[in-house]
């Protein structure tokens, strides 16, 4: 049942507290470089980037390089970290639920077991969001609209059909009642691509995680209808959640790095060492809070436990909504 899935999934990342030993020693890192496996202004993009700029201005690396490779689903970068292993020996790929997704979807052949997990740092809500100027003003409005006439509700997405904006959608109109394959979602290459097609009204609400869009809504450029959050956030104490609706779809997308196949347990030791540093900086705090973030940190060995659970809760929600058989 979805609702069982919601508390399982709530309960593994939302529940999930940070506590880190502050004798940790520093990790002694020269330079990341990092792929994002998507283009500019996703999700991917401000993590990595977020992430990046913190490691840097607290000290913890000395450099740091991005570069973003996007393309089939995010198996391009996948396919590029696996193919040139040998050569990147101080490459970081962020990545998040669709590796998982996708993944179970055949849209790529590899899955997490062809990377090296080296630690998930956070989780983001999902947020159905309009532009400033749009006729909704709550998700009540886009339901009625949705009963009328299926087809009139256009939602934009920064991923793939079957994806997580997708899913994510597709699960809050299911828990209203309808047939969630009725859901039309428009799929687009990143978020930045899909928050244009809102901006510009060539579709009238976007799905996306609310790292993307909560400083936009504090600026008033849009206006964010609800979250997927259990509860208000006191980063967002003004947004609300569609469990206020009455709407049980609770969920958080995690967000991680991953490093190429191979990489030797003292690389990966390393890289651990320096996010659990950066949870204690101020400057982690900041870029946390300003996107709405959770802490939701699991290093290696408990990352790919995590994965591997999972795998079993999205195969078994994508096959409640019918995109798996």
């Amino acid at each position: 049942m979805l609702t069982s899935f919601k508390k399982q999934i709530t309960a593994s990342m939302i529940a999930a507290t940070v506590a880190f030993s502050s004798s940790a020693i520093a990790a002694d890192i020269e330079k990341i470089h990092f792929i994002i496996p998507g283009g500019a202004g996703g999700g991917w993009d401000m993590t990595a980037r977020g992430t990046g700029d913190v490691l840097l201005k607290s000290d913890i690396i000395e450099q740091a390089s991005y570069q973003n490779l996007s393309g089939g689903g995010g198996g391009k970068a996948i396919a590029h970290l696996i193919e040139t292993a040998e050569r990147q020996p101080d490459t970081l790929m962020v990545n998040s639920t669709p590796i998982v997704i996708r993944s179970l979807s055949g849209i790529f052949p590899q899955s997490f077991r062809d990377l090296t997990p080296i630690a998930a740092t956070i989780a983001d809500y999902g947020a159905i969001v309009v532009n400033k100027d749009s006729k909704y003003t709550s998700w009540e409005q886009v339901v009625a609209d949705f009963e009328k006439n299926p087809r009139s509700v256009k939602i934009a997405g920064g991923s793939a059909r079957g994806s997580m904006d997708h899913l994510v959608i597709a699960a809050a109109f299911k828990d209203e009642g309808f047939d969630a394959r009725k859901v039309r979602y428009i799929a687009y290459d990143a978020g930045g691509k899909a928050m244009a097609a809102l901006l510009s009204g060539e579709t009238p609400l976007l799905s996306t995680g609310l790292g993307e869009v909560l400083e936009m809504s504090k600026s008033g450029q849009v206006r964010i209808l609800a979250i997927t959050a259990p509860k208000r956030l006191d980063s967002a104490p003004d947004i609300p959640t569609l469990t206020e609706y009455g709407n049980e779809t609770v969920f958080a997308n995690w967000r991680g790095f991953f490093a190429a196949p191979g990489t030797p347990q003292a690389k990966i030791d390393e890289y651990t060492q320096a996010f659990e540093k950066m949870y204690e900086t101020e400057q982690w705090t900041v870029v946390r809070d300003r996107n709405g973030w959770i802490d939701n940190y699991k290093g290696d060995k408990d990352f790919y436990a995590f994965l591997e659970d999972q795998e079993k809760l999205m195969g078994d929600l994508m096959r409640e909504l019918g995109f798996l058989k």
